[in-house]
C-alpha cells in the first residue's frame, strides 16, 4: 500500500480508537489522530502511536461541534493533502445510566449530538473532501462507522445510547448508497462487550453474563479485534459490498433457542 494514504480516525487516544489508529498506521495509512484535547493530555497513546513507528499527526476537536469539524477536515488536509479512510469512532456514554422513564433530556442531546450527529456531519465532511480528490486506488474512499451491538440490544438504563448507535446503523446505510456511485464504499462495525474505559465501570456484570455462557466466545473482547475488523474494510477487499456490518461481538449476536 502507498504510505500516502491518509486514515482520520476519530475518538484516537484510547480504547477502539487508538487500536484502530495503530492498526492501521502498521497497515500503511498515514494516520490523522483526533481526540477532544490536545496530544499532550494523553501521553500514553502517543508513546503507543510512535512505538509501533506509525506516521501520524494529532488533531483535538469535539466532533459534536459543526466549526471543529469543518476545521479538522481543513487542517488534515492541509498537513496531508487527502483523505483516504475515515473511522467514526469517536463516541461518548450516558454520564448516569438512568432508567428510560428518568432520563433527561440533556442526556439525550449530548449523547446524540456527539455519537449520531456527530458521525453523521463528519461522514459528510470527508465524503465532499474524497469526491474532490483524485482517486489512487480501487476505490475513492472508505468510511467505516464503529456503532456498536447496542444498535439493536435493548439497555433500559441507556436508552439514548441505544437511539444514538441506531441511528449509526442508518447512517451507514444512507451514505453507501449515497456515495456509491462515487466509488466511496460505506461499513459499519458492531462491537460487544469491549474491555475498555467505558465497559470498566460495569466489569461485574459482563464477566457474569461471560460465565453464565450468554457470548458463544467466552471472553471479553478486545480494541484489537474491533481495529482488525476495521483494517479488513479499509483495505483493497471487499469491492463489491457496501453498506455492509459485522458483528464483533463473540457470537453474541446469534439467537439461540
Amino acid at each position: 500500500m502507498e504510505r500516502r494514504k491518509v486514515a482520520l480516525v476519530t475518538g484516537a487516544s484510547r480504547g477502539i480508537g487508538l487500536a484502530v489508529a495503530t492498526q492501521l498506521g502498521l497497515d500503511g495509512f498515514r494516520i490523522a489522530a483526533v481526540a477532544t484535547r490536545e496530544e499532550e493530555y494523553y501521553p500514553e497513546a502517543g508513546k503507543r502511536l510512535r512505538d509501533a513507528g506509525v506516521d501520524y499527526r494529532w488533531f483535538a476537536g469535539n466532533i459534536g461541534s459543526g466549526e471543529d469539524r469543518k476545521r479538522i477536515v481543513a487542517q488534515v488536509v492541509e498537513a496531508f493533502g487527502r483523505i483516504d479512510v475515515l473511522v467514526n469512532n469517536a463516541g461518548v456514554a450516558p454520564n448516569v445510566r438512568a432508567d428510560l422513564l428518568e432520563m433527561s433530556e440533556e442526556s439525550y442531546d449530548r449523547v446524540m449530538e456527539i455519537n449520531a450527529k456527530g458521525t453523521m456531519f463528519m461522514t459528510q465532511a470527508v465524503a465532499r473532501q474524497m469526491m474532490a480528490q483524485e482517486q489512487t486506488g480501487a476505490k475513492r474512499g472508505t468510511i467505516v462507522n464503529v456503532s456498536s451491538c447496542s444498535c439493536e440490544v435493548v439497555s433500559l438504563n441507556r436508552g439514548e445510547y441505544c437511539i444514538s448507535k441506531a441511528g449509526i446503523s442508518m447512517v451507514t446505510k444512507l451514505f453507501a448508497a449515497r456515495l456509491a456511485p462515487e466509488g466511496i464504499l460505506v461499513f459499519e462495525v458492531r462491537p460487544g462487550v469491549i474491555a475498555t474505559d467505558m465497559t470498566s465501570t460495569v466489569e461485574d456484570k459482563y464477566n457474569h453474563l461471560i460465565e453464565e455462557g450468554v457470548f458463544p466466545i467466552a471472553r471479553w473482547g478486545r480494541p484489537e479485534d474491533v481495529a482488525d475488523a476495521v483494517s479488513v474494510f479499509a483495505g483493497e477487499k471487499f469491492l463489491y459490498s457496501t453498506g455492509n456490518y459485522i458483528d464483533v461481538d463473540g457470537g453474541f449476536h446469534i439467537r439461540r433457542l
